[in-house]
């Protein structure tokens, strides 16, 4: 097949998801087209199989806002033809759905099908998308692709509840590659963190007001008080002021390590003790994932779809929003009883591998040839 992926260039979720996605399915011999506004953080364009088409947005005077979607639908219907792309995989309903939707439109003209399948992740139904100046165009977008999928079952839901939807939506959800976490892939670097005696506490976010970093810094704090423990925080973004002042506040600027953005996070997460992930909202999760496949417990909130992520009392503890005293006794409880934390971190491994990419990856290839089937396309 040839696969058109539309995505956000960054390092979050659902960036890196569809990056993997589109990569894992240049190696099974698909061709596979990415359009963003530049190269996406993960993607190895020097891979066979994979091509990259950058959204430029002309700028004038005139717009005070440049339209992106316009030039995305153009680029869109230029490169499909160009080289006869089967389908369109888009991440975000606004404005990637909206957009490749008008790219199908023109395409008619030239008696040219394509398939739209469009992938839900959060942001756009969850902040963006309830607003009510974008959601008829949200609801349209949805309801006008061919197949509609979600990322986890929380957020079919509150997209359901949000909206009249009429299609299907089909849960798969986010998946990570289980061998990149293998003991022989990581280099330890536990020592550059911590002494021997100290538990390592992570924290793995873009820092935006929705991660509660205030949250991680309080948590952090009393566990300190009662545990050995160094904070190791990845990642950057607008709330690490509030975090900076916090640490400053409380004194511990000797306990906590920012180690802004990382390129080699599997390395960082195997050498730590217990992730904390308490925010307001997320839709699936991945960072939670990422360090389960690493064998670390999760002490996390019980927003959006973490809970089908972290199993509370299995693979970690899952406490309501901004409750940092339980957090932080859990935390202490896990921490301070070696052989509990054992059978956390087995645990977490295990249902991390129920979201490797080799039981989601056919998931997706199906979707796409059932997107075919339905214009009678055959490959």
């Amino acid at each position: 097949m040839k696969i058109g992926i539309v995505c956000y260039p960054t390092y979050g979720g659902s960036g890196i998801v569809a990056t993997e996605l589109g990569m894992d399915l240049a190696e099974k011999g698909h061709e596979v087209h990415f359009f963003s506004l530049n190269v996406p953080a993960r993607l190895n364009i020097k891979l066979p199989n994979i091509f990259f088409h950058r959204i430029h947005v002309e700028t004038y005077p005139l717009f005070q806002y440049q339209p992106y979607d316009l030039a995305l639908s153009t680029i869109l219907y230029e490169k499909i033809l160009q080289y006869q792309i089967d389908l369109v995989h888009v991440h975000y309903a606004i404005p990637h759905a909206y957009a490749a939707y008008f790219t199908k439109k023109m395409l008619e003209s030239k008696n040219y099908k394509l398939p739209i399948i469009t992938t839900l992740h959060g942001t756009d139904i969850t902040l963006v998308g309830k607003h009510p100046v974008y959601k008829t165009a949200v609801e349209f977008s949805i309801n006008e692709s061919d197949i509609v999928t979600s990322v986890s079952e929380s957020l079919k839901q509150e997209t359901l509840a949000a909206f009249e939807i009429t299609n299907q939506i089909i849960v798969v959800p986010n998946f990570i590659d289980n061998e990149q976490f293998l003991p022989e892939k990581c280099v330890c670097c536990r020592d550059h963190f911590a002494e021997p005696n100290e538990k390592i506490i992570l924290h793995v976010s873009n820092l935006r007001k929705v991660k509660r970093i205030q949250d991680v810094i309080d948590t952090f704090y009393l566990i300190q008080q009662k545990i050995p423990a160094k904070l190791i925080i990845a990642g950057e973004g607008p709330e690490w002021e509030l975090a900076d002042t916090m640490i400053q506040e409380y004194g511990i600027e000797n306990k906590v390590k920012s180690l802004g953005m990382v390129s080699d996070l599997a390395d960082v997460l195997k050498s730590a003790d217990l992730f904390l992930l308490p925010s307001a909202q997320e839709s699936f999760g991945l960072a939670a994932l990422e360090a389960m496949a690493a064998s670390v417990p999760v002490i996390s909130s019980n927003a959006g779809g973490i809970p089908e992520v972290n199993i509370d009392g299995l693979t970690g503890f899952v406490c309501p929003i901004g409750d940092v005293e339980q957090m932080a006794e859990k935390a202490i409880y896990l921490l301070s009883n070696e052989k509990e934390l054992m059978k956390f971190s087995h645990a977490a491994k295990q249902k991390a591998l129920t979201f490797d990419k080799k039981a989601i990856l056919p998931q997706y290839e199906q979707i796409y040839l059932n997107a075919l089937e339905l214009y009678l396309i055959h490959i």
